[in-house]
């Protein structure tokens, strides 16, 4: 049954109560609201554990949607405890784990404005993501990085915005996917805006971020891959870049 996202709402909400309303045969479990986000638009599930009325955890290995993308299905890892329909838990995000994606995937929002292409894949990882792009040009890592930083330091505000699905059919040309359309089909879409009135950025995206661009931290680009006459990917990792002896 369709669930009550919360995550969409607020990136920052990291536990929740909640009540089992599904148990699938593989042991995949569904609640009324979730403050869980599931893998989608590049961006791994979230992690965590479930809390029972008696304190004993179950541990989730994964998040995943369910045959529609308004079921969130909750996967535990193998020989947890069985859950029954009714039960009240208290759901606990891997705080540690989200915050890294949300810092990652606002670095690949900001890696899309200072390279201006249309973008042929994404992945976002906890430690490297990696964003593809229709191009021939040749750009230096270390010039794409100080631009990067540079974003990241002006402390733009990112926050959400929310349009129709009918919004954004007349407005094709805010999506910077070339290959990936956003989805459609639960009456609205969110907007990822970077700074001022969106000065910045502006892009469907249904994943979770942060505040602010500070927020990201210190990030370079570790590498740049020719994946084709025209494609480029470009690999993002934390840190400051490593100088080569």
């Amino acid at each position: 049954m369709p669930v009550s996202a919360l995550y969409r709402d607020d990136f920052y909400l990291s536990t929740c109560e909640a009540v089992v309303t599904a148990v699938h045969d593989d042991g995949g479990i569904e609640f009324d609201q979730t403050c869980f986000y599931a893998t989608s638009g590049g961006q791994p599930g979230d992690t965590g554990f479930l809390e029972r009325a008696d304190g004993s955890k179950i541990v989730l290995g994964q998040t995943r949607h369910g045959e529609t993308k308004d079921i969130i299905v909750h996967v535990p890892l193998p020989d947890q405890a069985p859950l029954t329909i009714g039960e009240t838990m208290v759901l606990h995000v891997d705080w540690a784990r989200r915050h890294k994606l949300m810092r990652m995937h606002t670095a690949c929002h900001l890696l899309s404005v200072v390279c201006s292409y249309p973008i042929t894949g994404a992945a976002v990882g906890e430690d490297e993501s990696r964003v593809d792009f229709d191009m021939t040009d040749t750009i230096d890592k270390d010039e794409v990085t100080a631009k990067l930083m540079a974003l990241v330091e002006q402390k733009h505000p990112v926050y959400l915005q929310w349009i129709t699905d009918e919004e954004l059919a007349a407005n094709p040309g805010i999506v910077k996917s070339k290959n990936v359309r956003p989805p459609v089909g639960l009456g609205r879409v969110s907007l990822v805006c970077i700074g001022e009135n969106s000065a910045i950025d502006s892009q469907p995206c249904g994943g979770t971020h942060v505040a602010e661009t500070q927020e990201v931290g210190q990030i370079h680009i570790a590498k740049i891959e020719k994946k084709g006459k025209e494609n480029r990917r470009f690999r993002i990792r934390f840190g400051a870049p490593v100088v080569e002896a």
